[in-house]
């Protein structure tokens, strides 16, 4: 088998319109849905075939790669493609879904002799768009070779966790992941809210920590988007870090853990979303510490 393969993209929002393009660029041949079928019309212009439904879209693929809202979502979604389907596909799920919604859709590949790798990635619009994403990935060794071409378009490296993607432990590393994100995307918009309402310059609190152990990327990062207003586009947007929140949440109950953290950061983000800014990036969970509308 050649490294050019026939991939379906189903779900092209922010990580999904971005890996369409850069299975393009590397040569595969691409077709791409998208439930609002404006989100995938400009990825034609990359060479990306657009289908007018799931079905059409998987029909002939080598891979089908899922970037959707959830696991219920991507079950609906993949239900709709049987017809297309045929025994023997490779399907990378790289939806962040939850464990045990990652049992269900594997359930569902073994129904329909697909072969399933868990994949969840980490990463955001900027690295998503550069190809640089951080792949998990869970699933068969003796298939591998035939995603591998897959994962390397769309990411800088992959991370085998193990054999069997039903088992989530792809998911699982993604949640951990993503535990963390979460909690310092939320500190650092706390940091600037607490500045703001002490009177305090925030550069003076970036300079105290400069250079230190408590310095971080990530923090400079999110309180950039936040200081400069630059929101929009969304890196991660606020209601899908609310879902991947609560899903964390899930887990730790699930498994005899309180995740206190998790749980505010649950919260925070679905206030902002409440508050409109569901569409806006993640680090917008700065304006759930204010009551009021934030004055421009």
């Amino acid at each position: 088998m050649t490294d050019q393969l026939a991939v379906s993209v189903l779900g092209t929002g922010i990580m999904g319109a971005a890996m369409a393009r850069n299975l393009a660029r590397a040569g595969h041949t691409v077709r791409a849905w998208n439930r609002s079928r404006d989100k995938a019309e400009p990825l034609a212009a990359d060479g990306v075939r657009i289908a007018t439904g799931p079905e059409e879209a998987v029909r002939g693929a080598d891979v089908v790669l899922t970037m959707l809202y959830d696991g219920p979502a991507t079950l609906d979604v993949m239900r709709q493609s049987v017809p297309g389907l045929r025994p023997g596909t490779a399907w990378a799920q790289s939806t962040t879904a939850g464990v045990d919604a990652v049992a269900d859709l594997a359930a569902f590949a073994h129904e329909r002799g697909l072969v399933f790798f868990d994949a969840p990635v980490l990463g955001t619009r900027a690295p998503a768009e550069a190809g640089q994403l951080l792949v998990l990935a869970a699933g068969p060794s003796h298939a591998r070779e035939t995603v591998t071409p897959v994962f390397d378009a769309v990411g800088s490296r992959t991370v085998w966790t193990g054999e069997d993607g039903a088992a989530g432990s792809a998911t699982r590393l993604k949640l951990v992941a993503n535990s963390w994100v979460l909690a310092a995307t939320n500190a650092a918009g706390e940091v600037l809210a607490l500045a703001k309402a002490l009177g305090v310059d925030p550069d003076g609190f970036f300079d105290a920590i400069a250079g230190g152990p408590l310095d971080m990327g990530y923090l400079r990062a999110k309180a950039g988007l936040i200081r400069d207003g630059a929101l929009t586009p969304a890196q991660f947007a606020v209601t899908t870090a609310a879902k991947d929140a609560r899903l964390i949440v899930e887990a730790g109950e699930a498994n005899g853990v309180r995740l206190d953290v998790a749980a505010a950061c649950a919260e925070r983000l679905a206030r902002a979303e409440e508050q409109g800014h569901g569409d806006e990036d993640m680090a917008a969970a700065y304006v759930a510490s204010f009551e009021e509308k934030l004055s421009d």
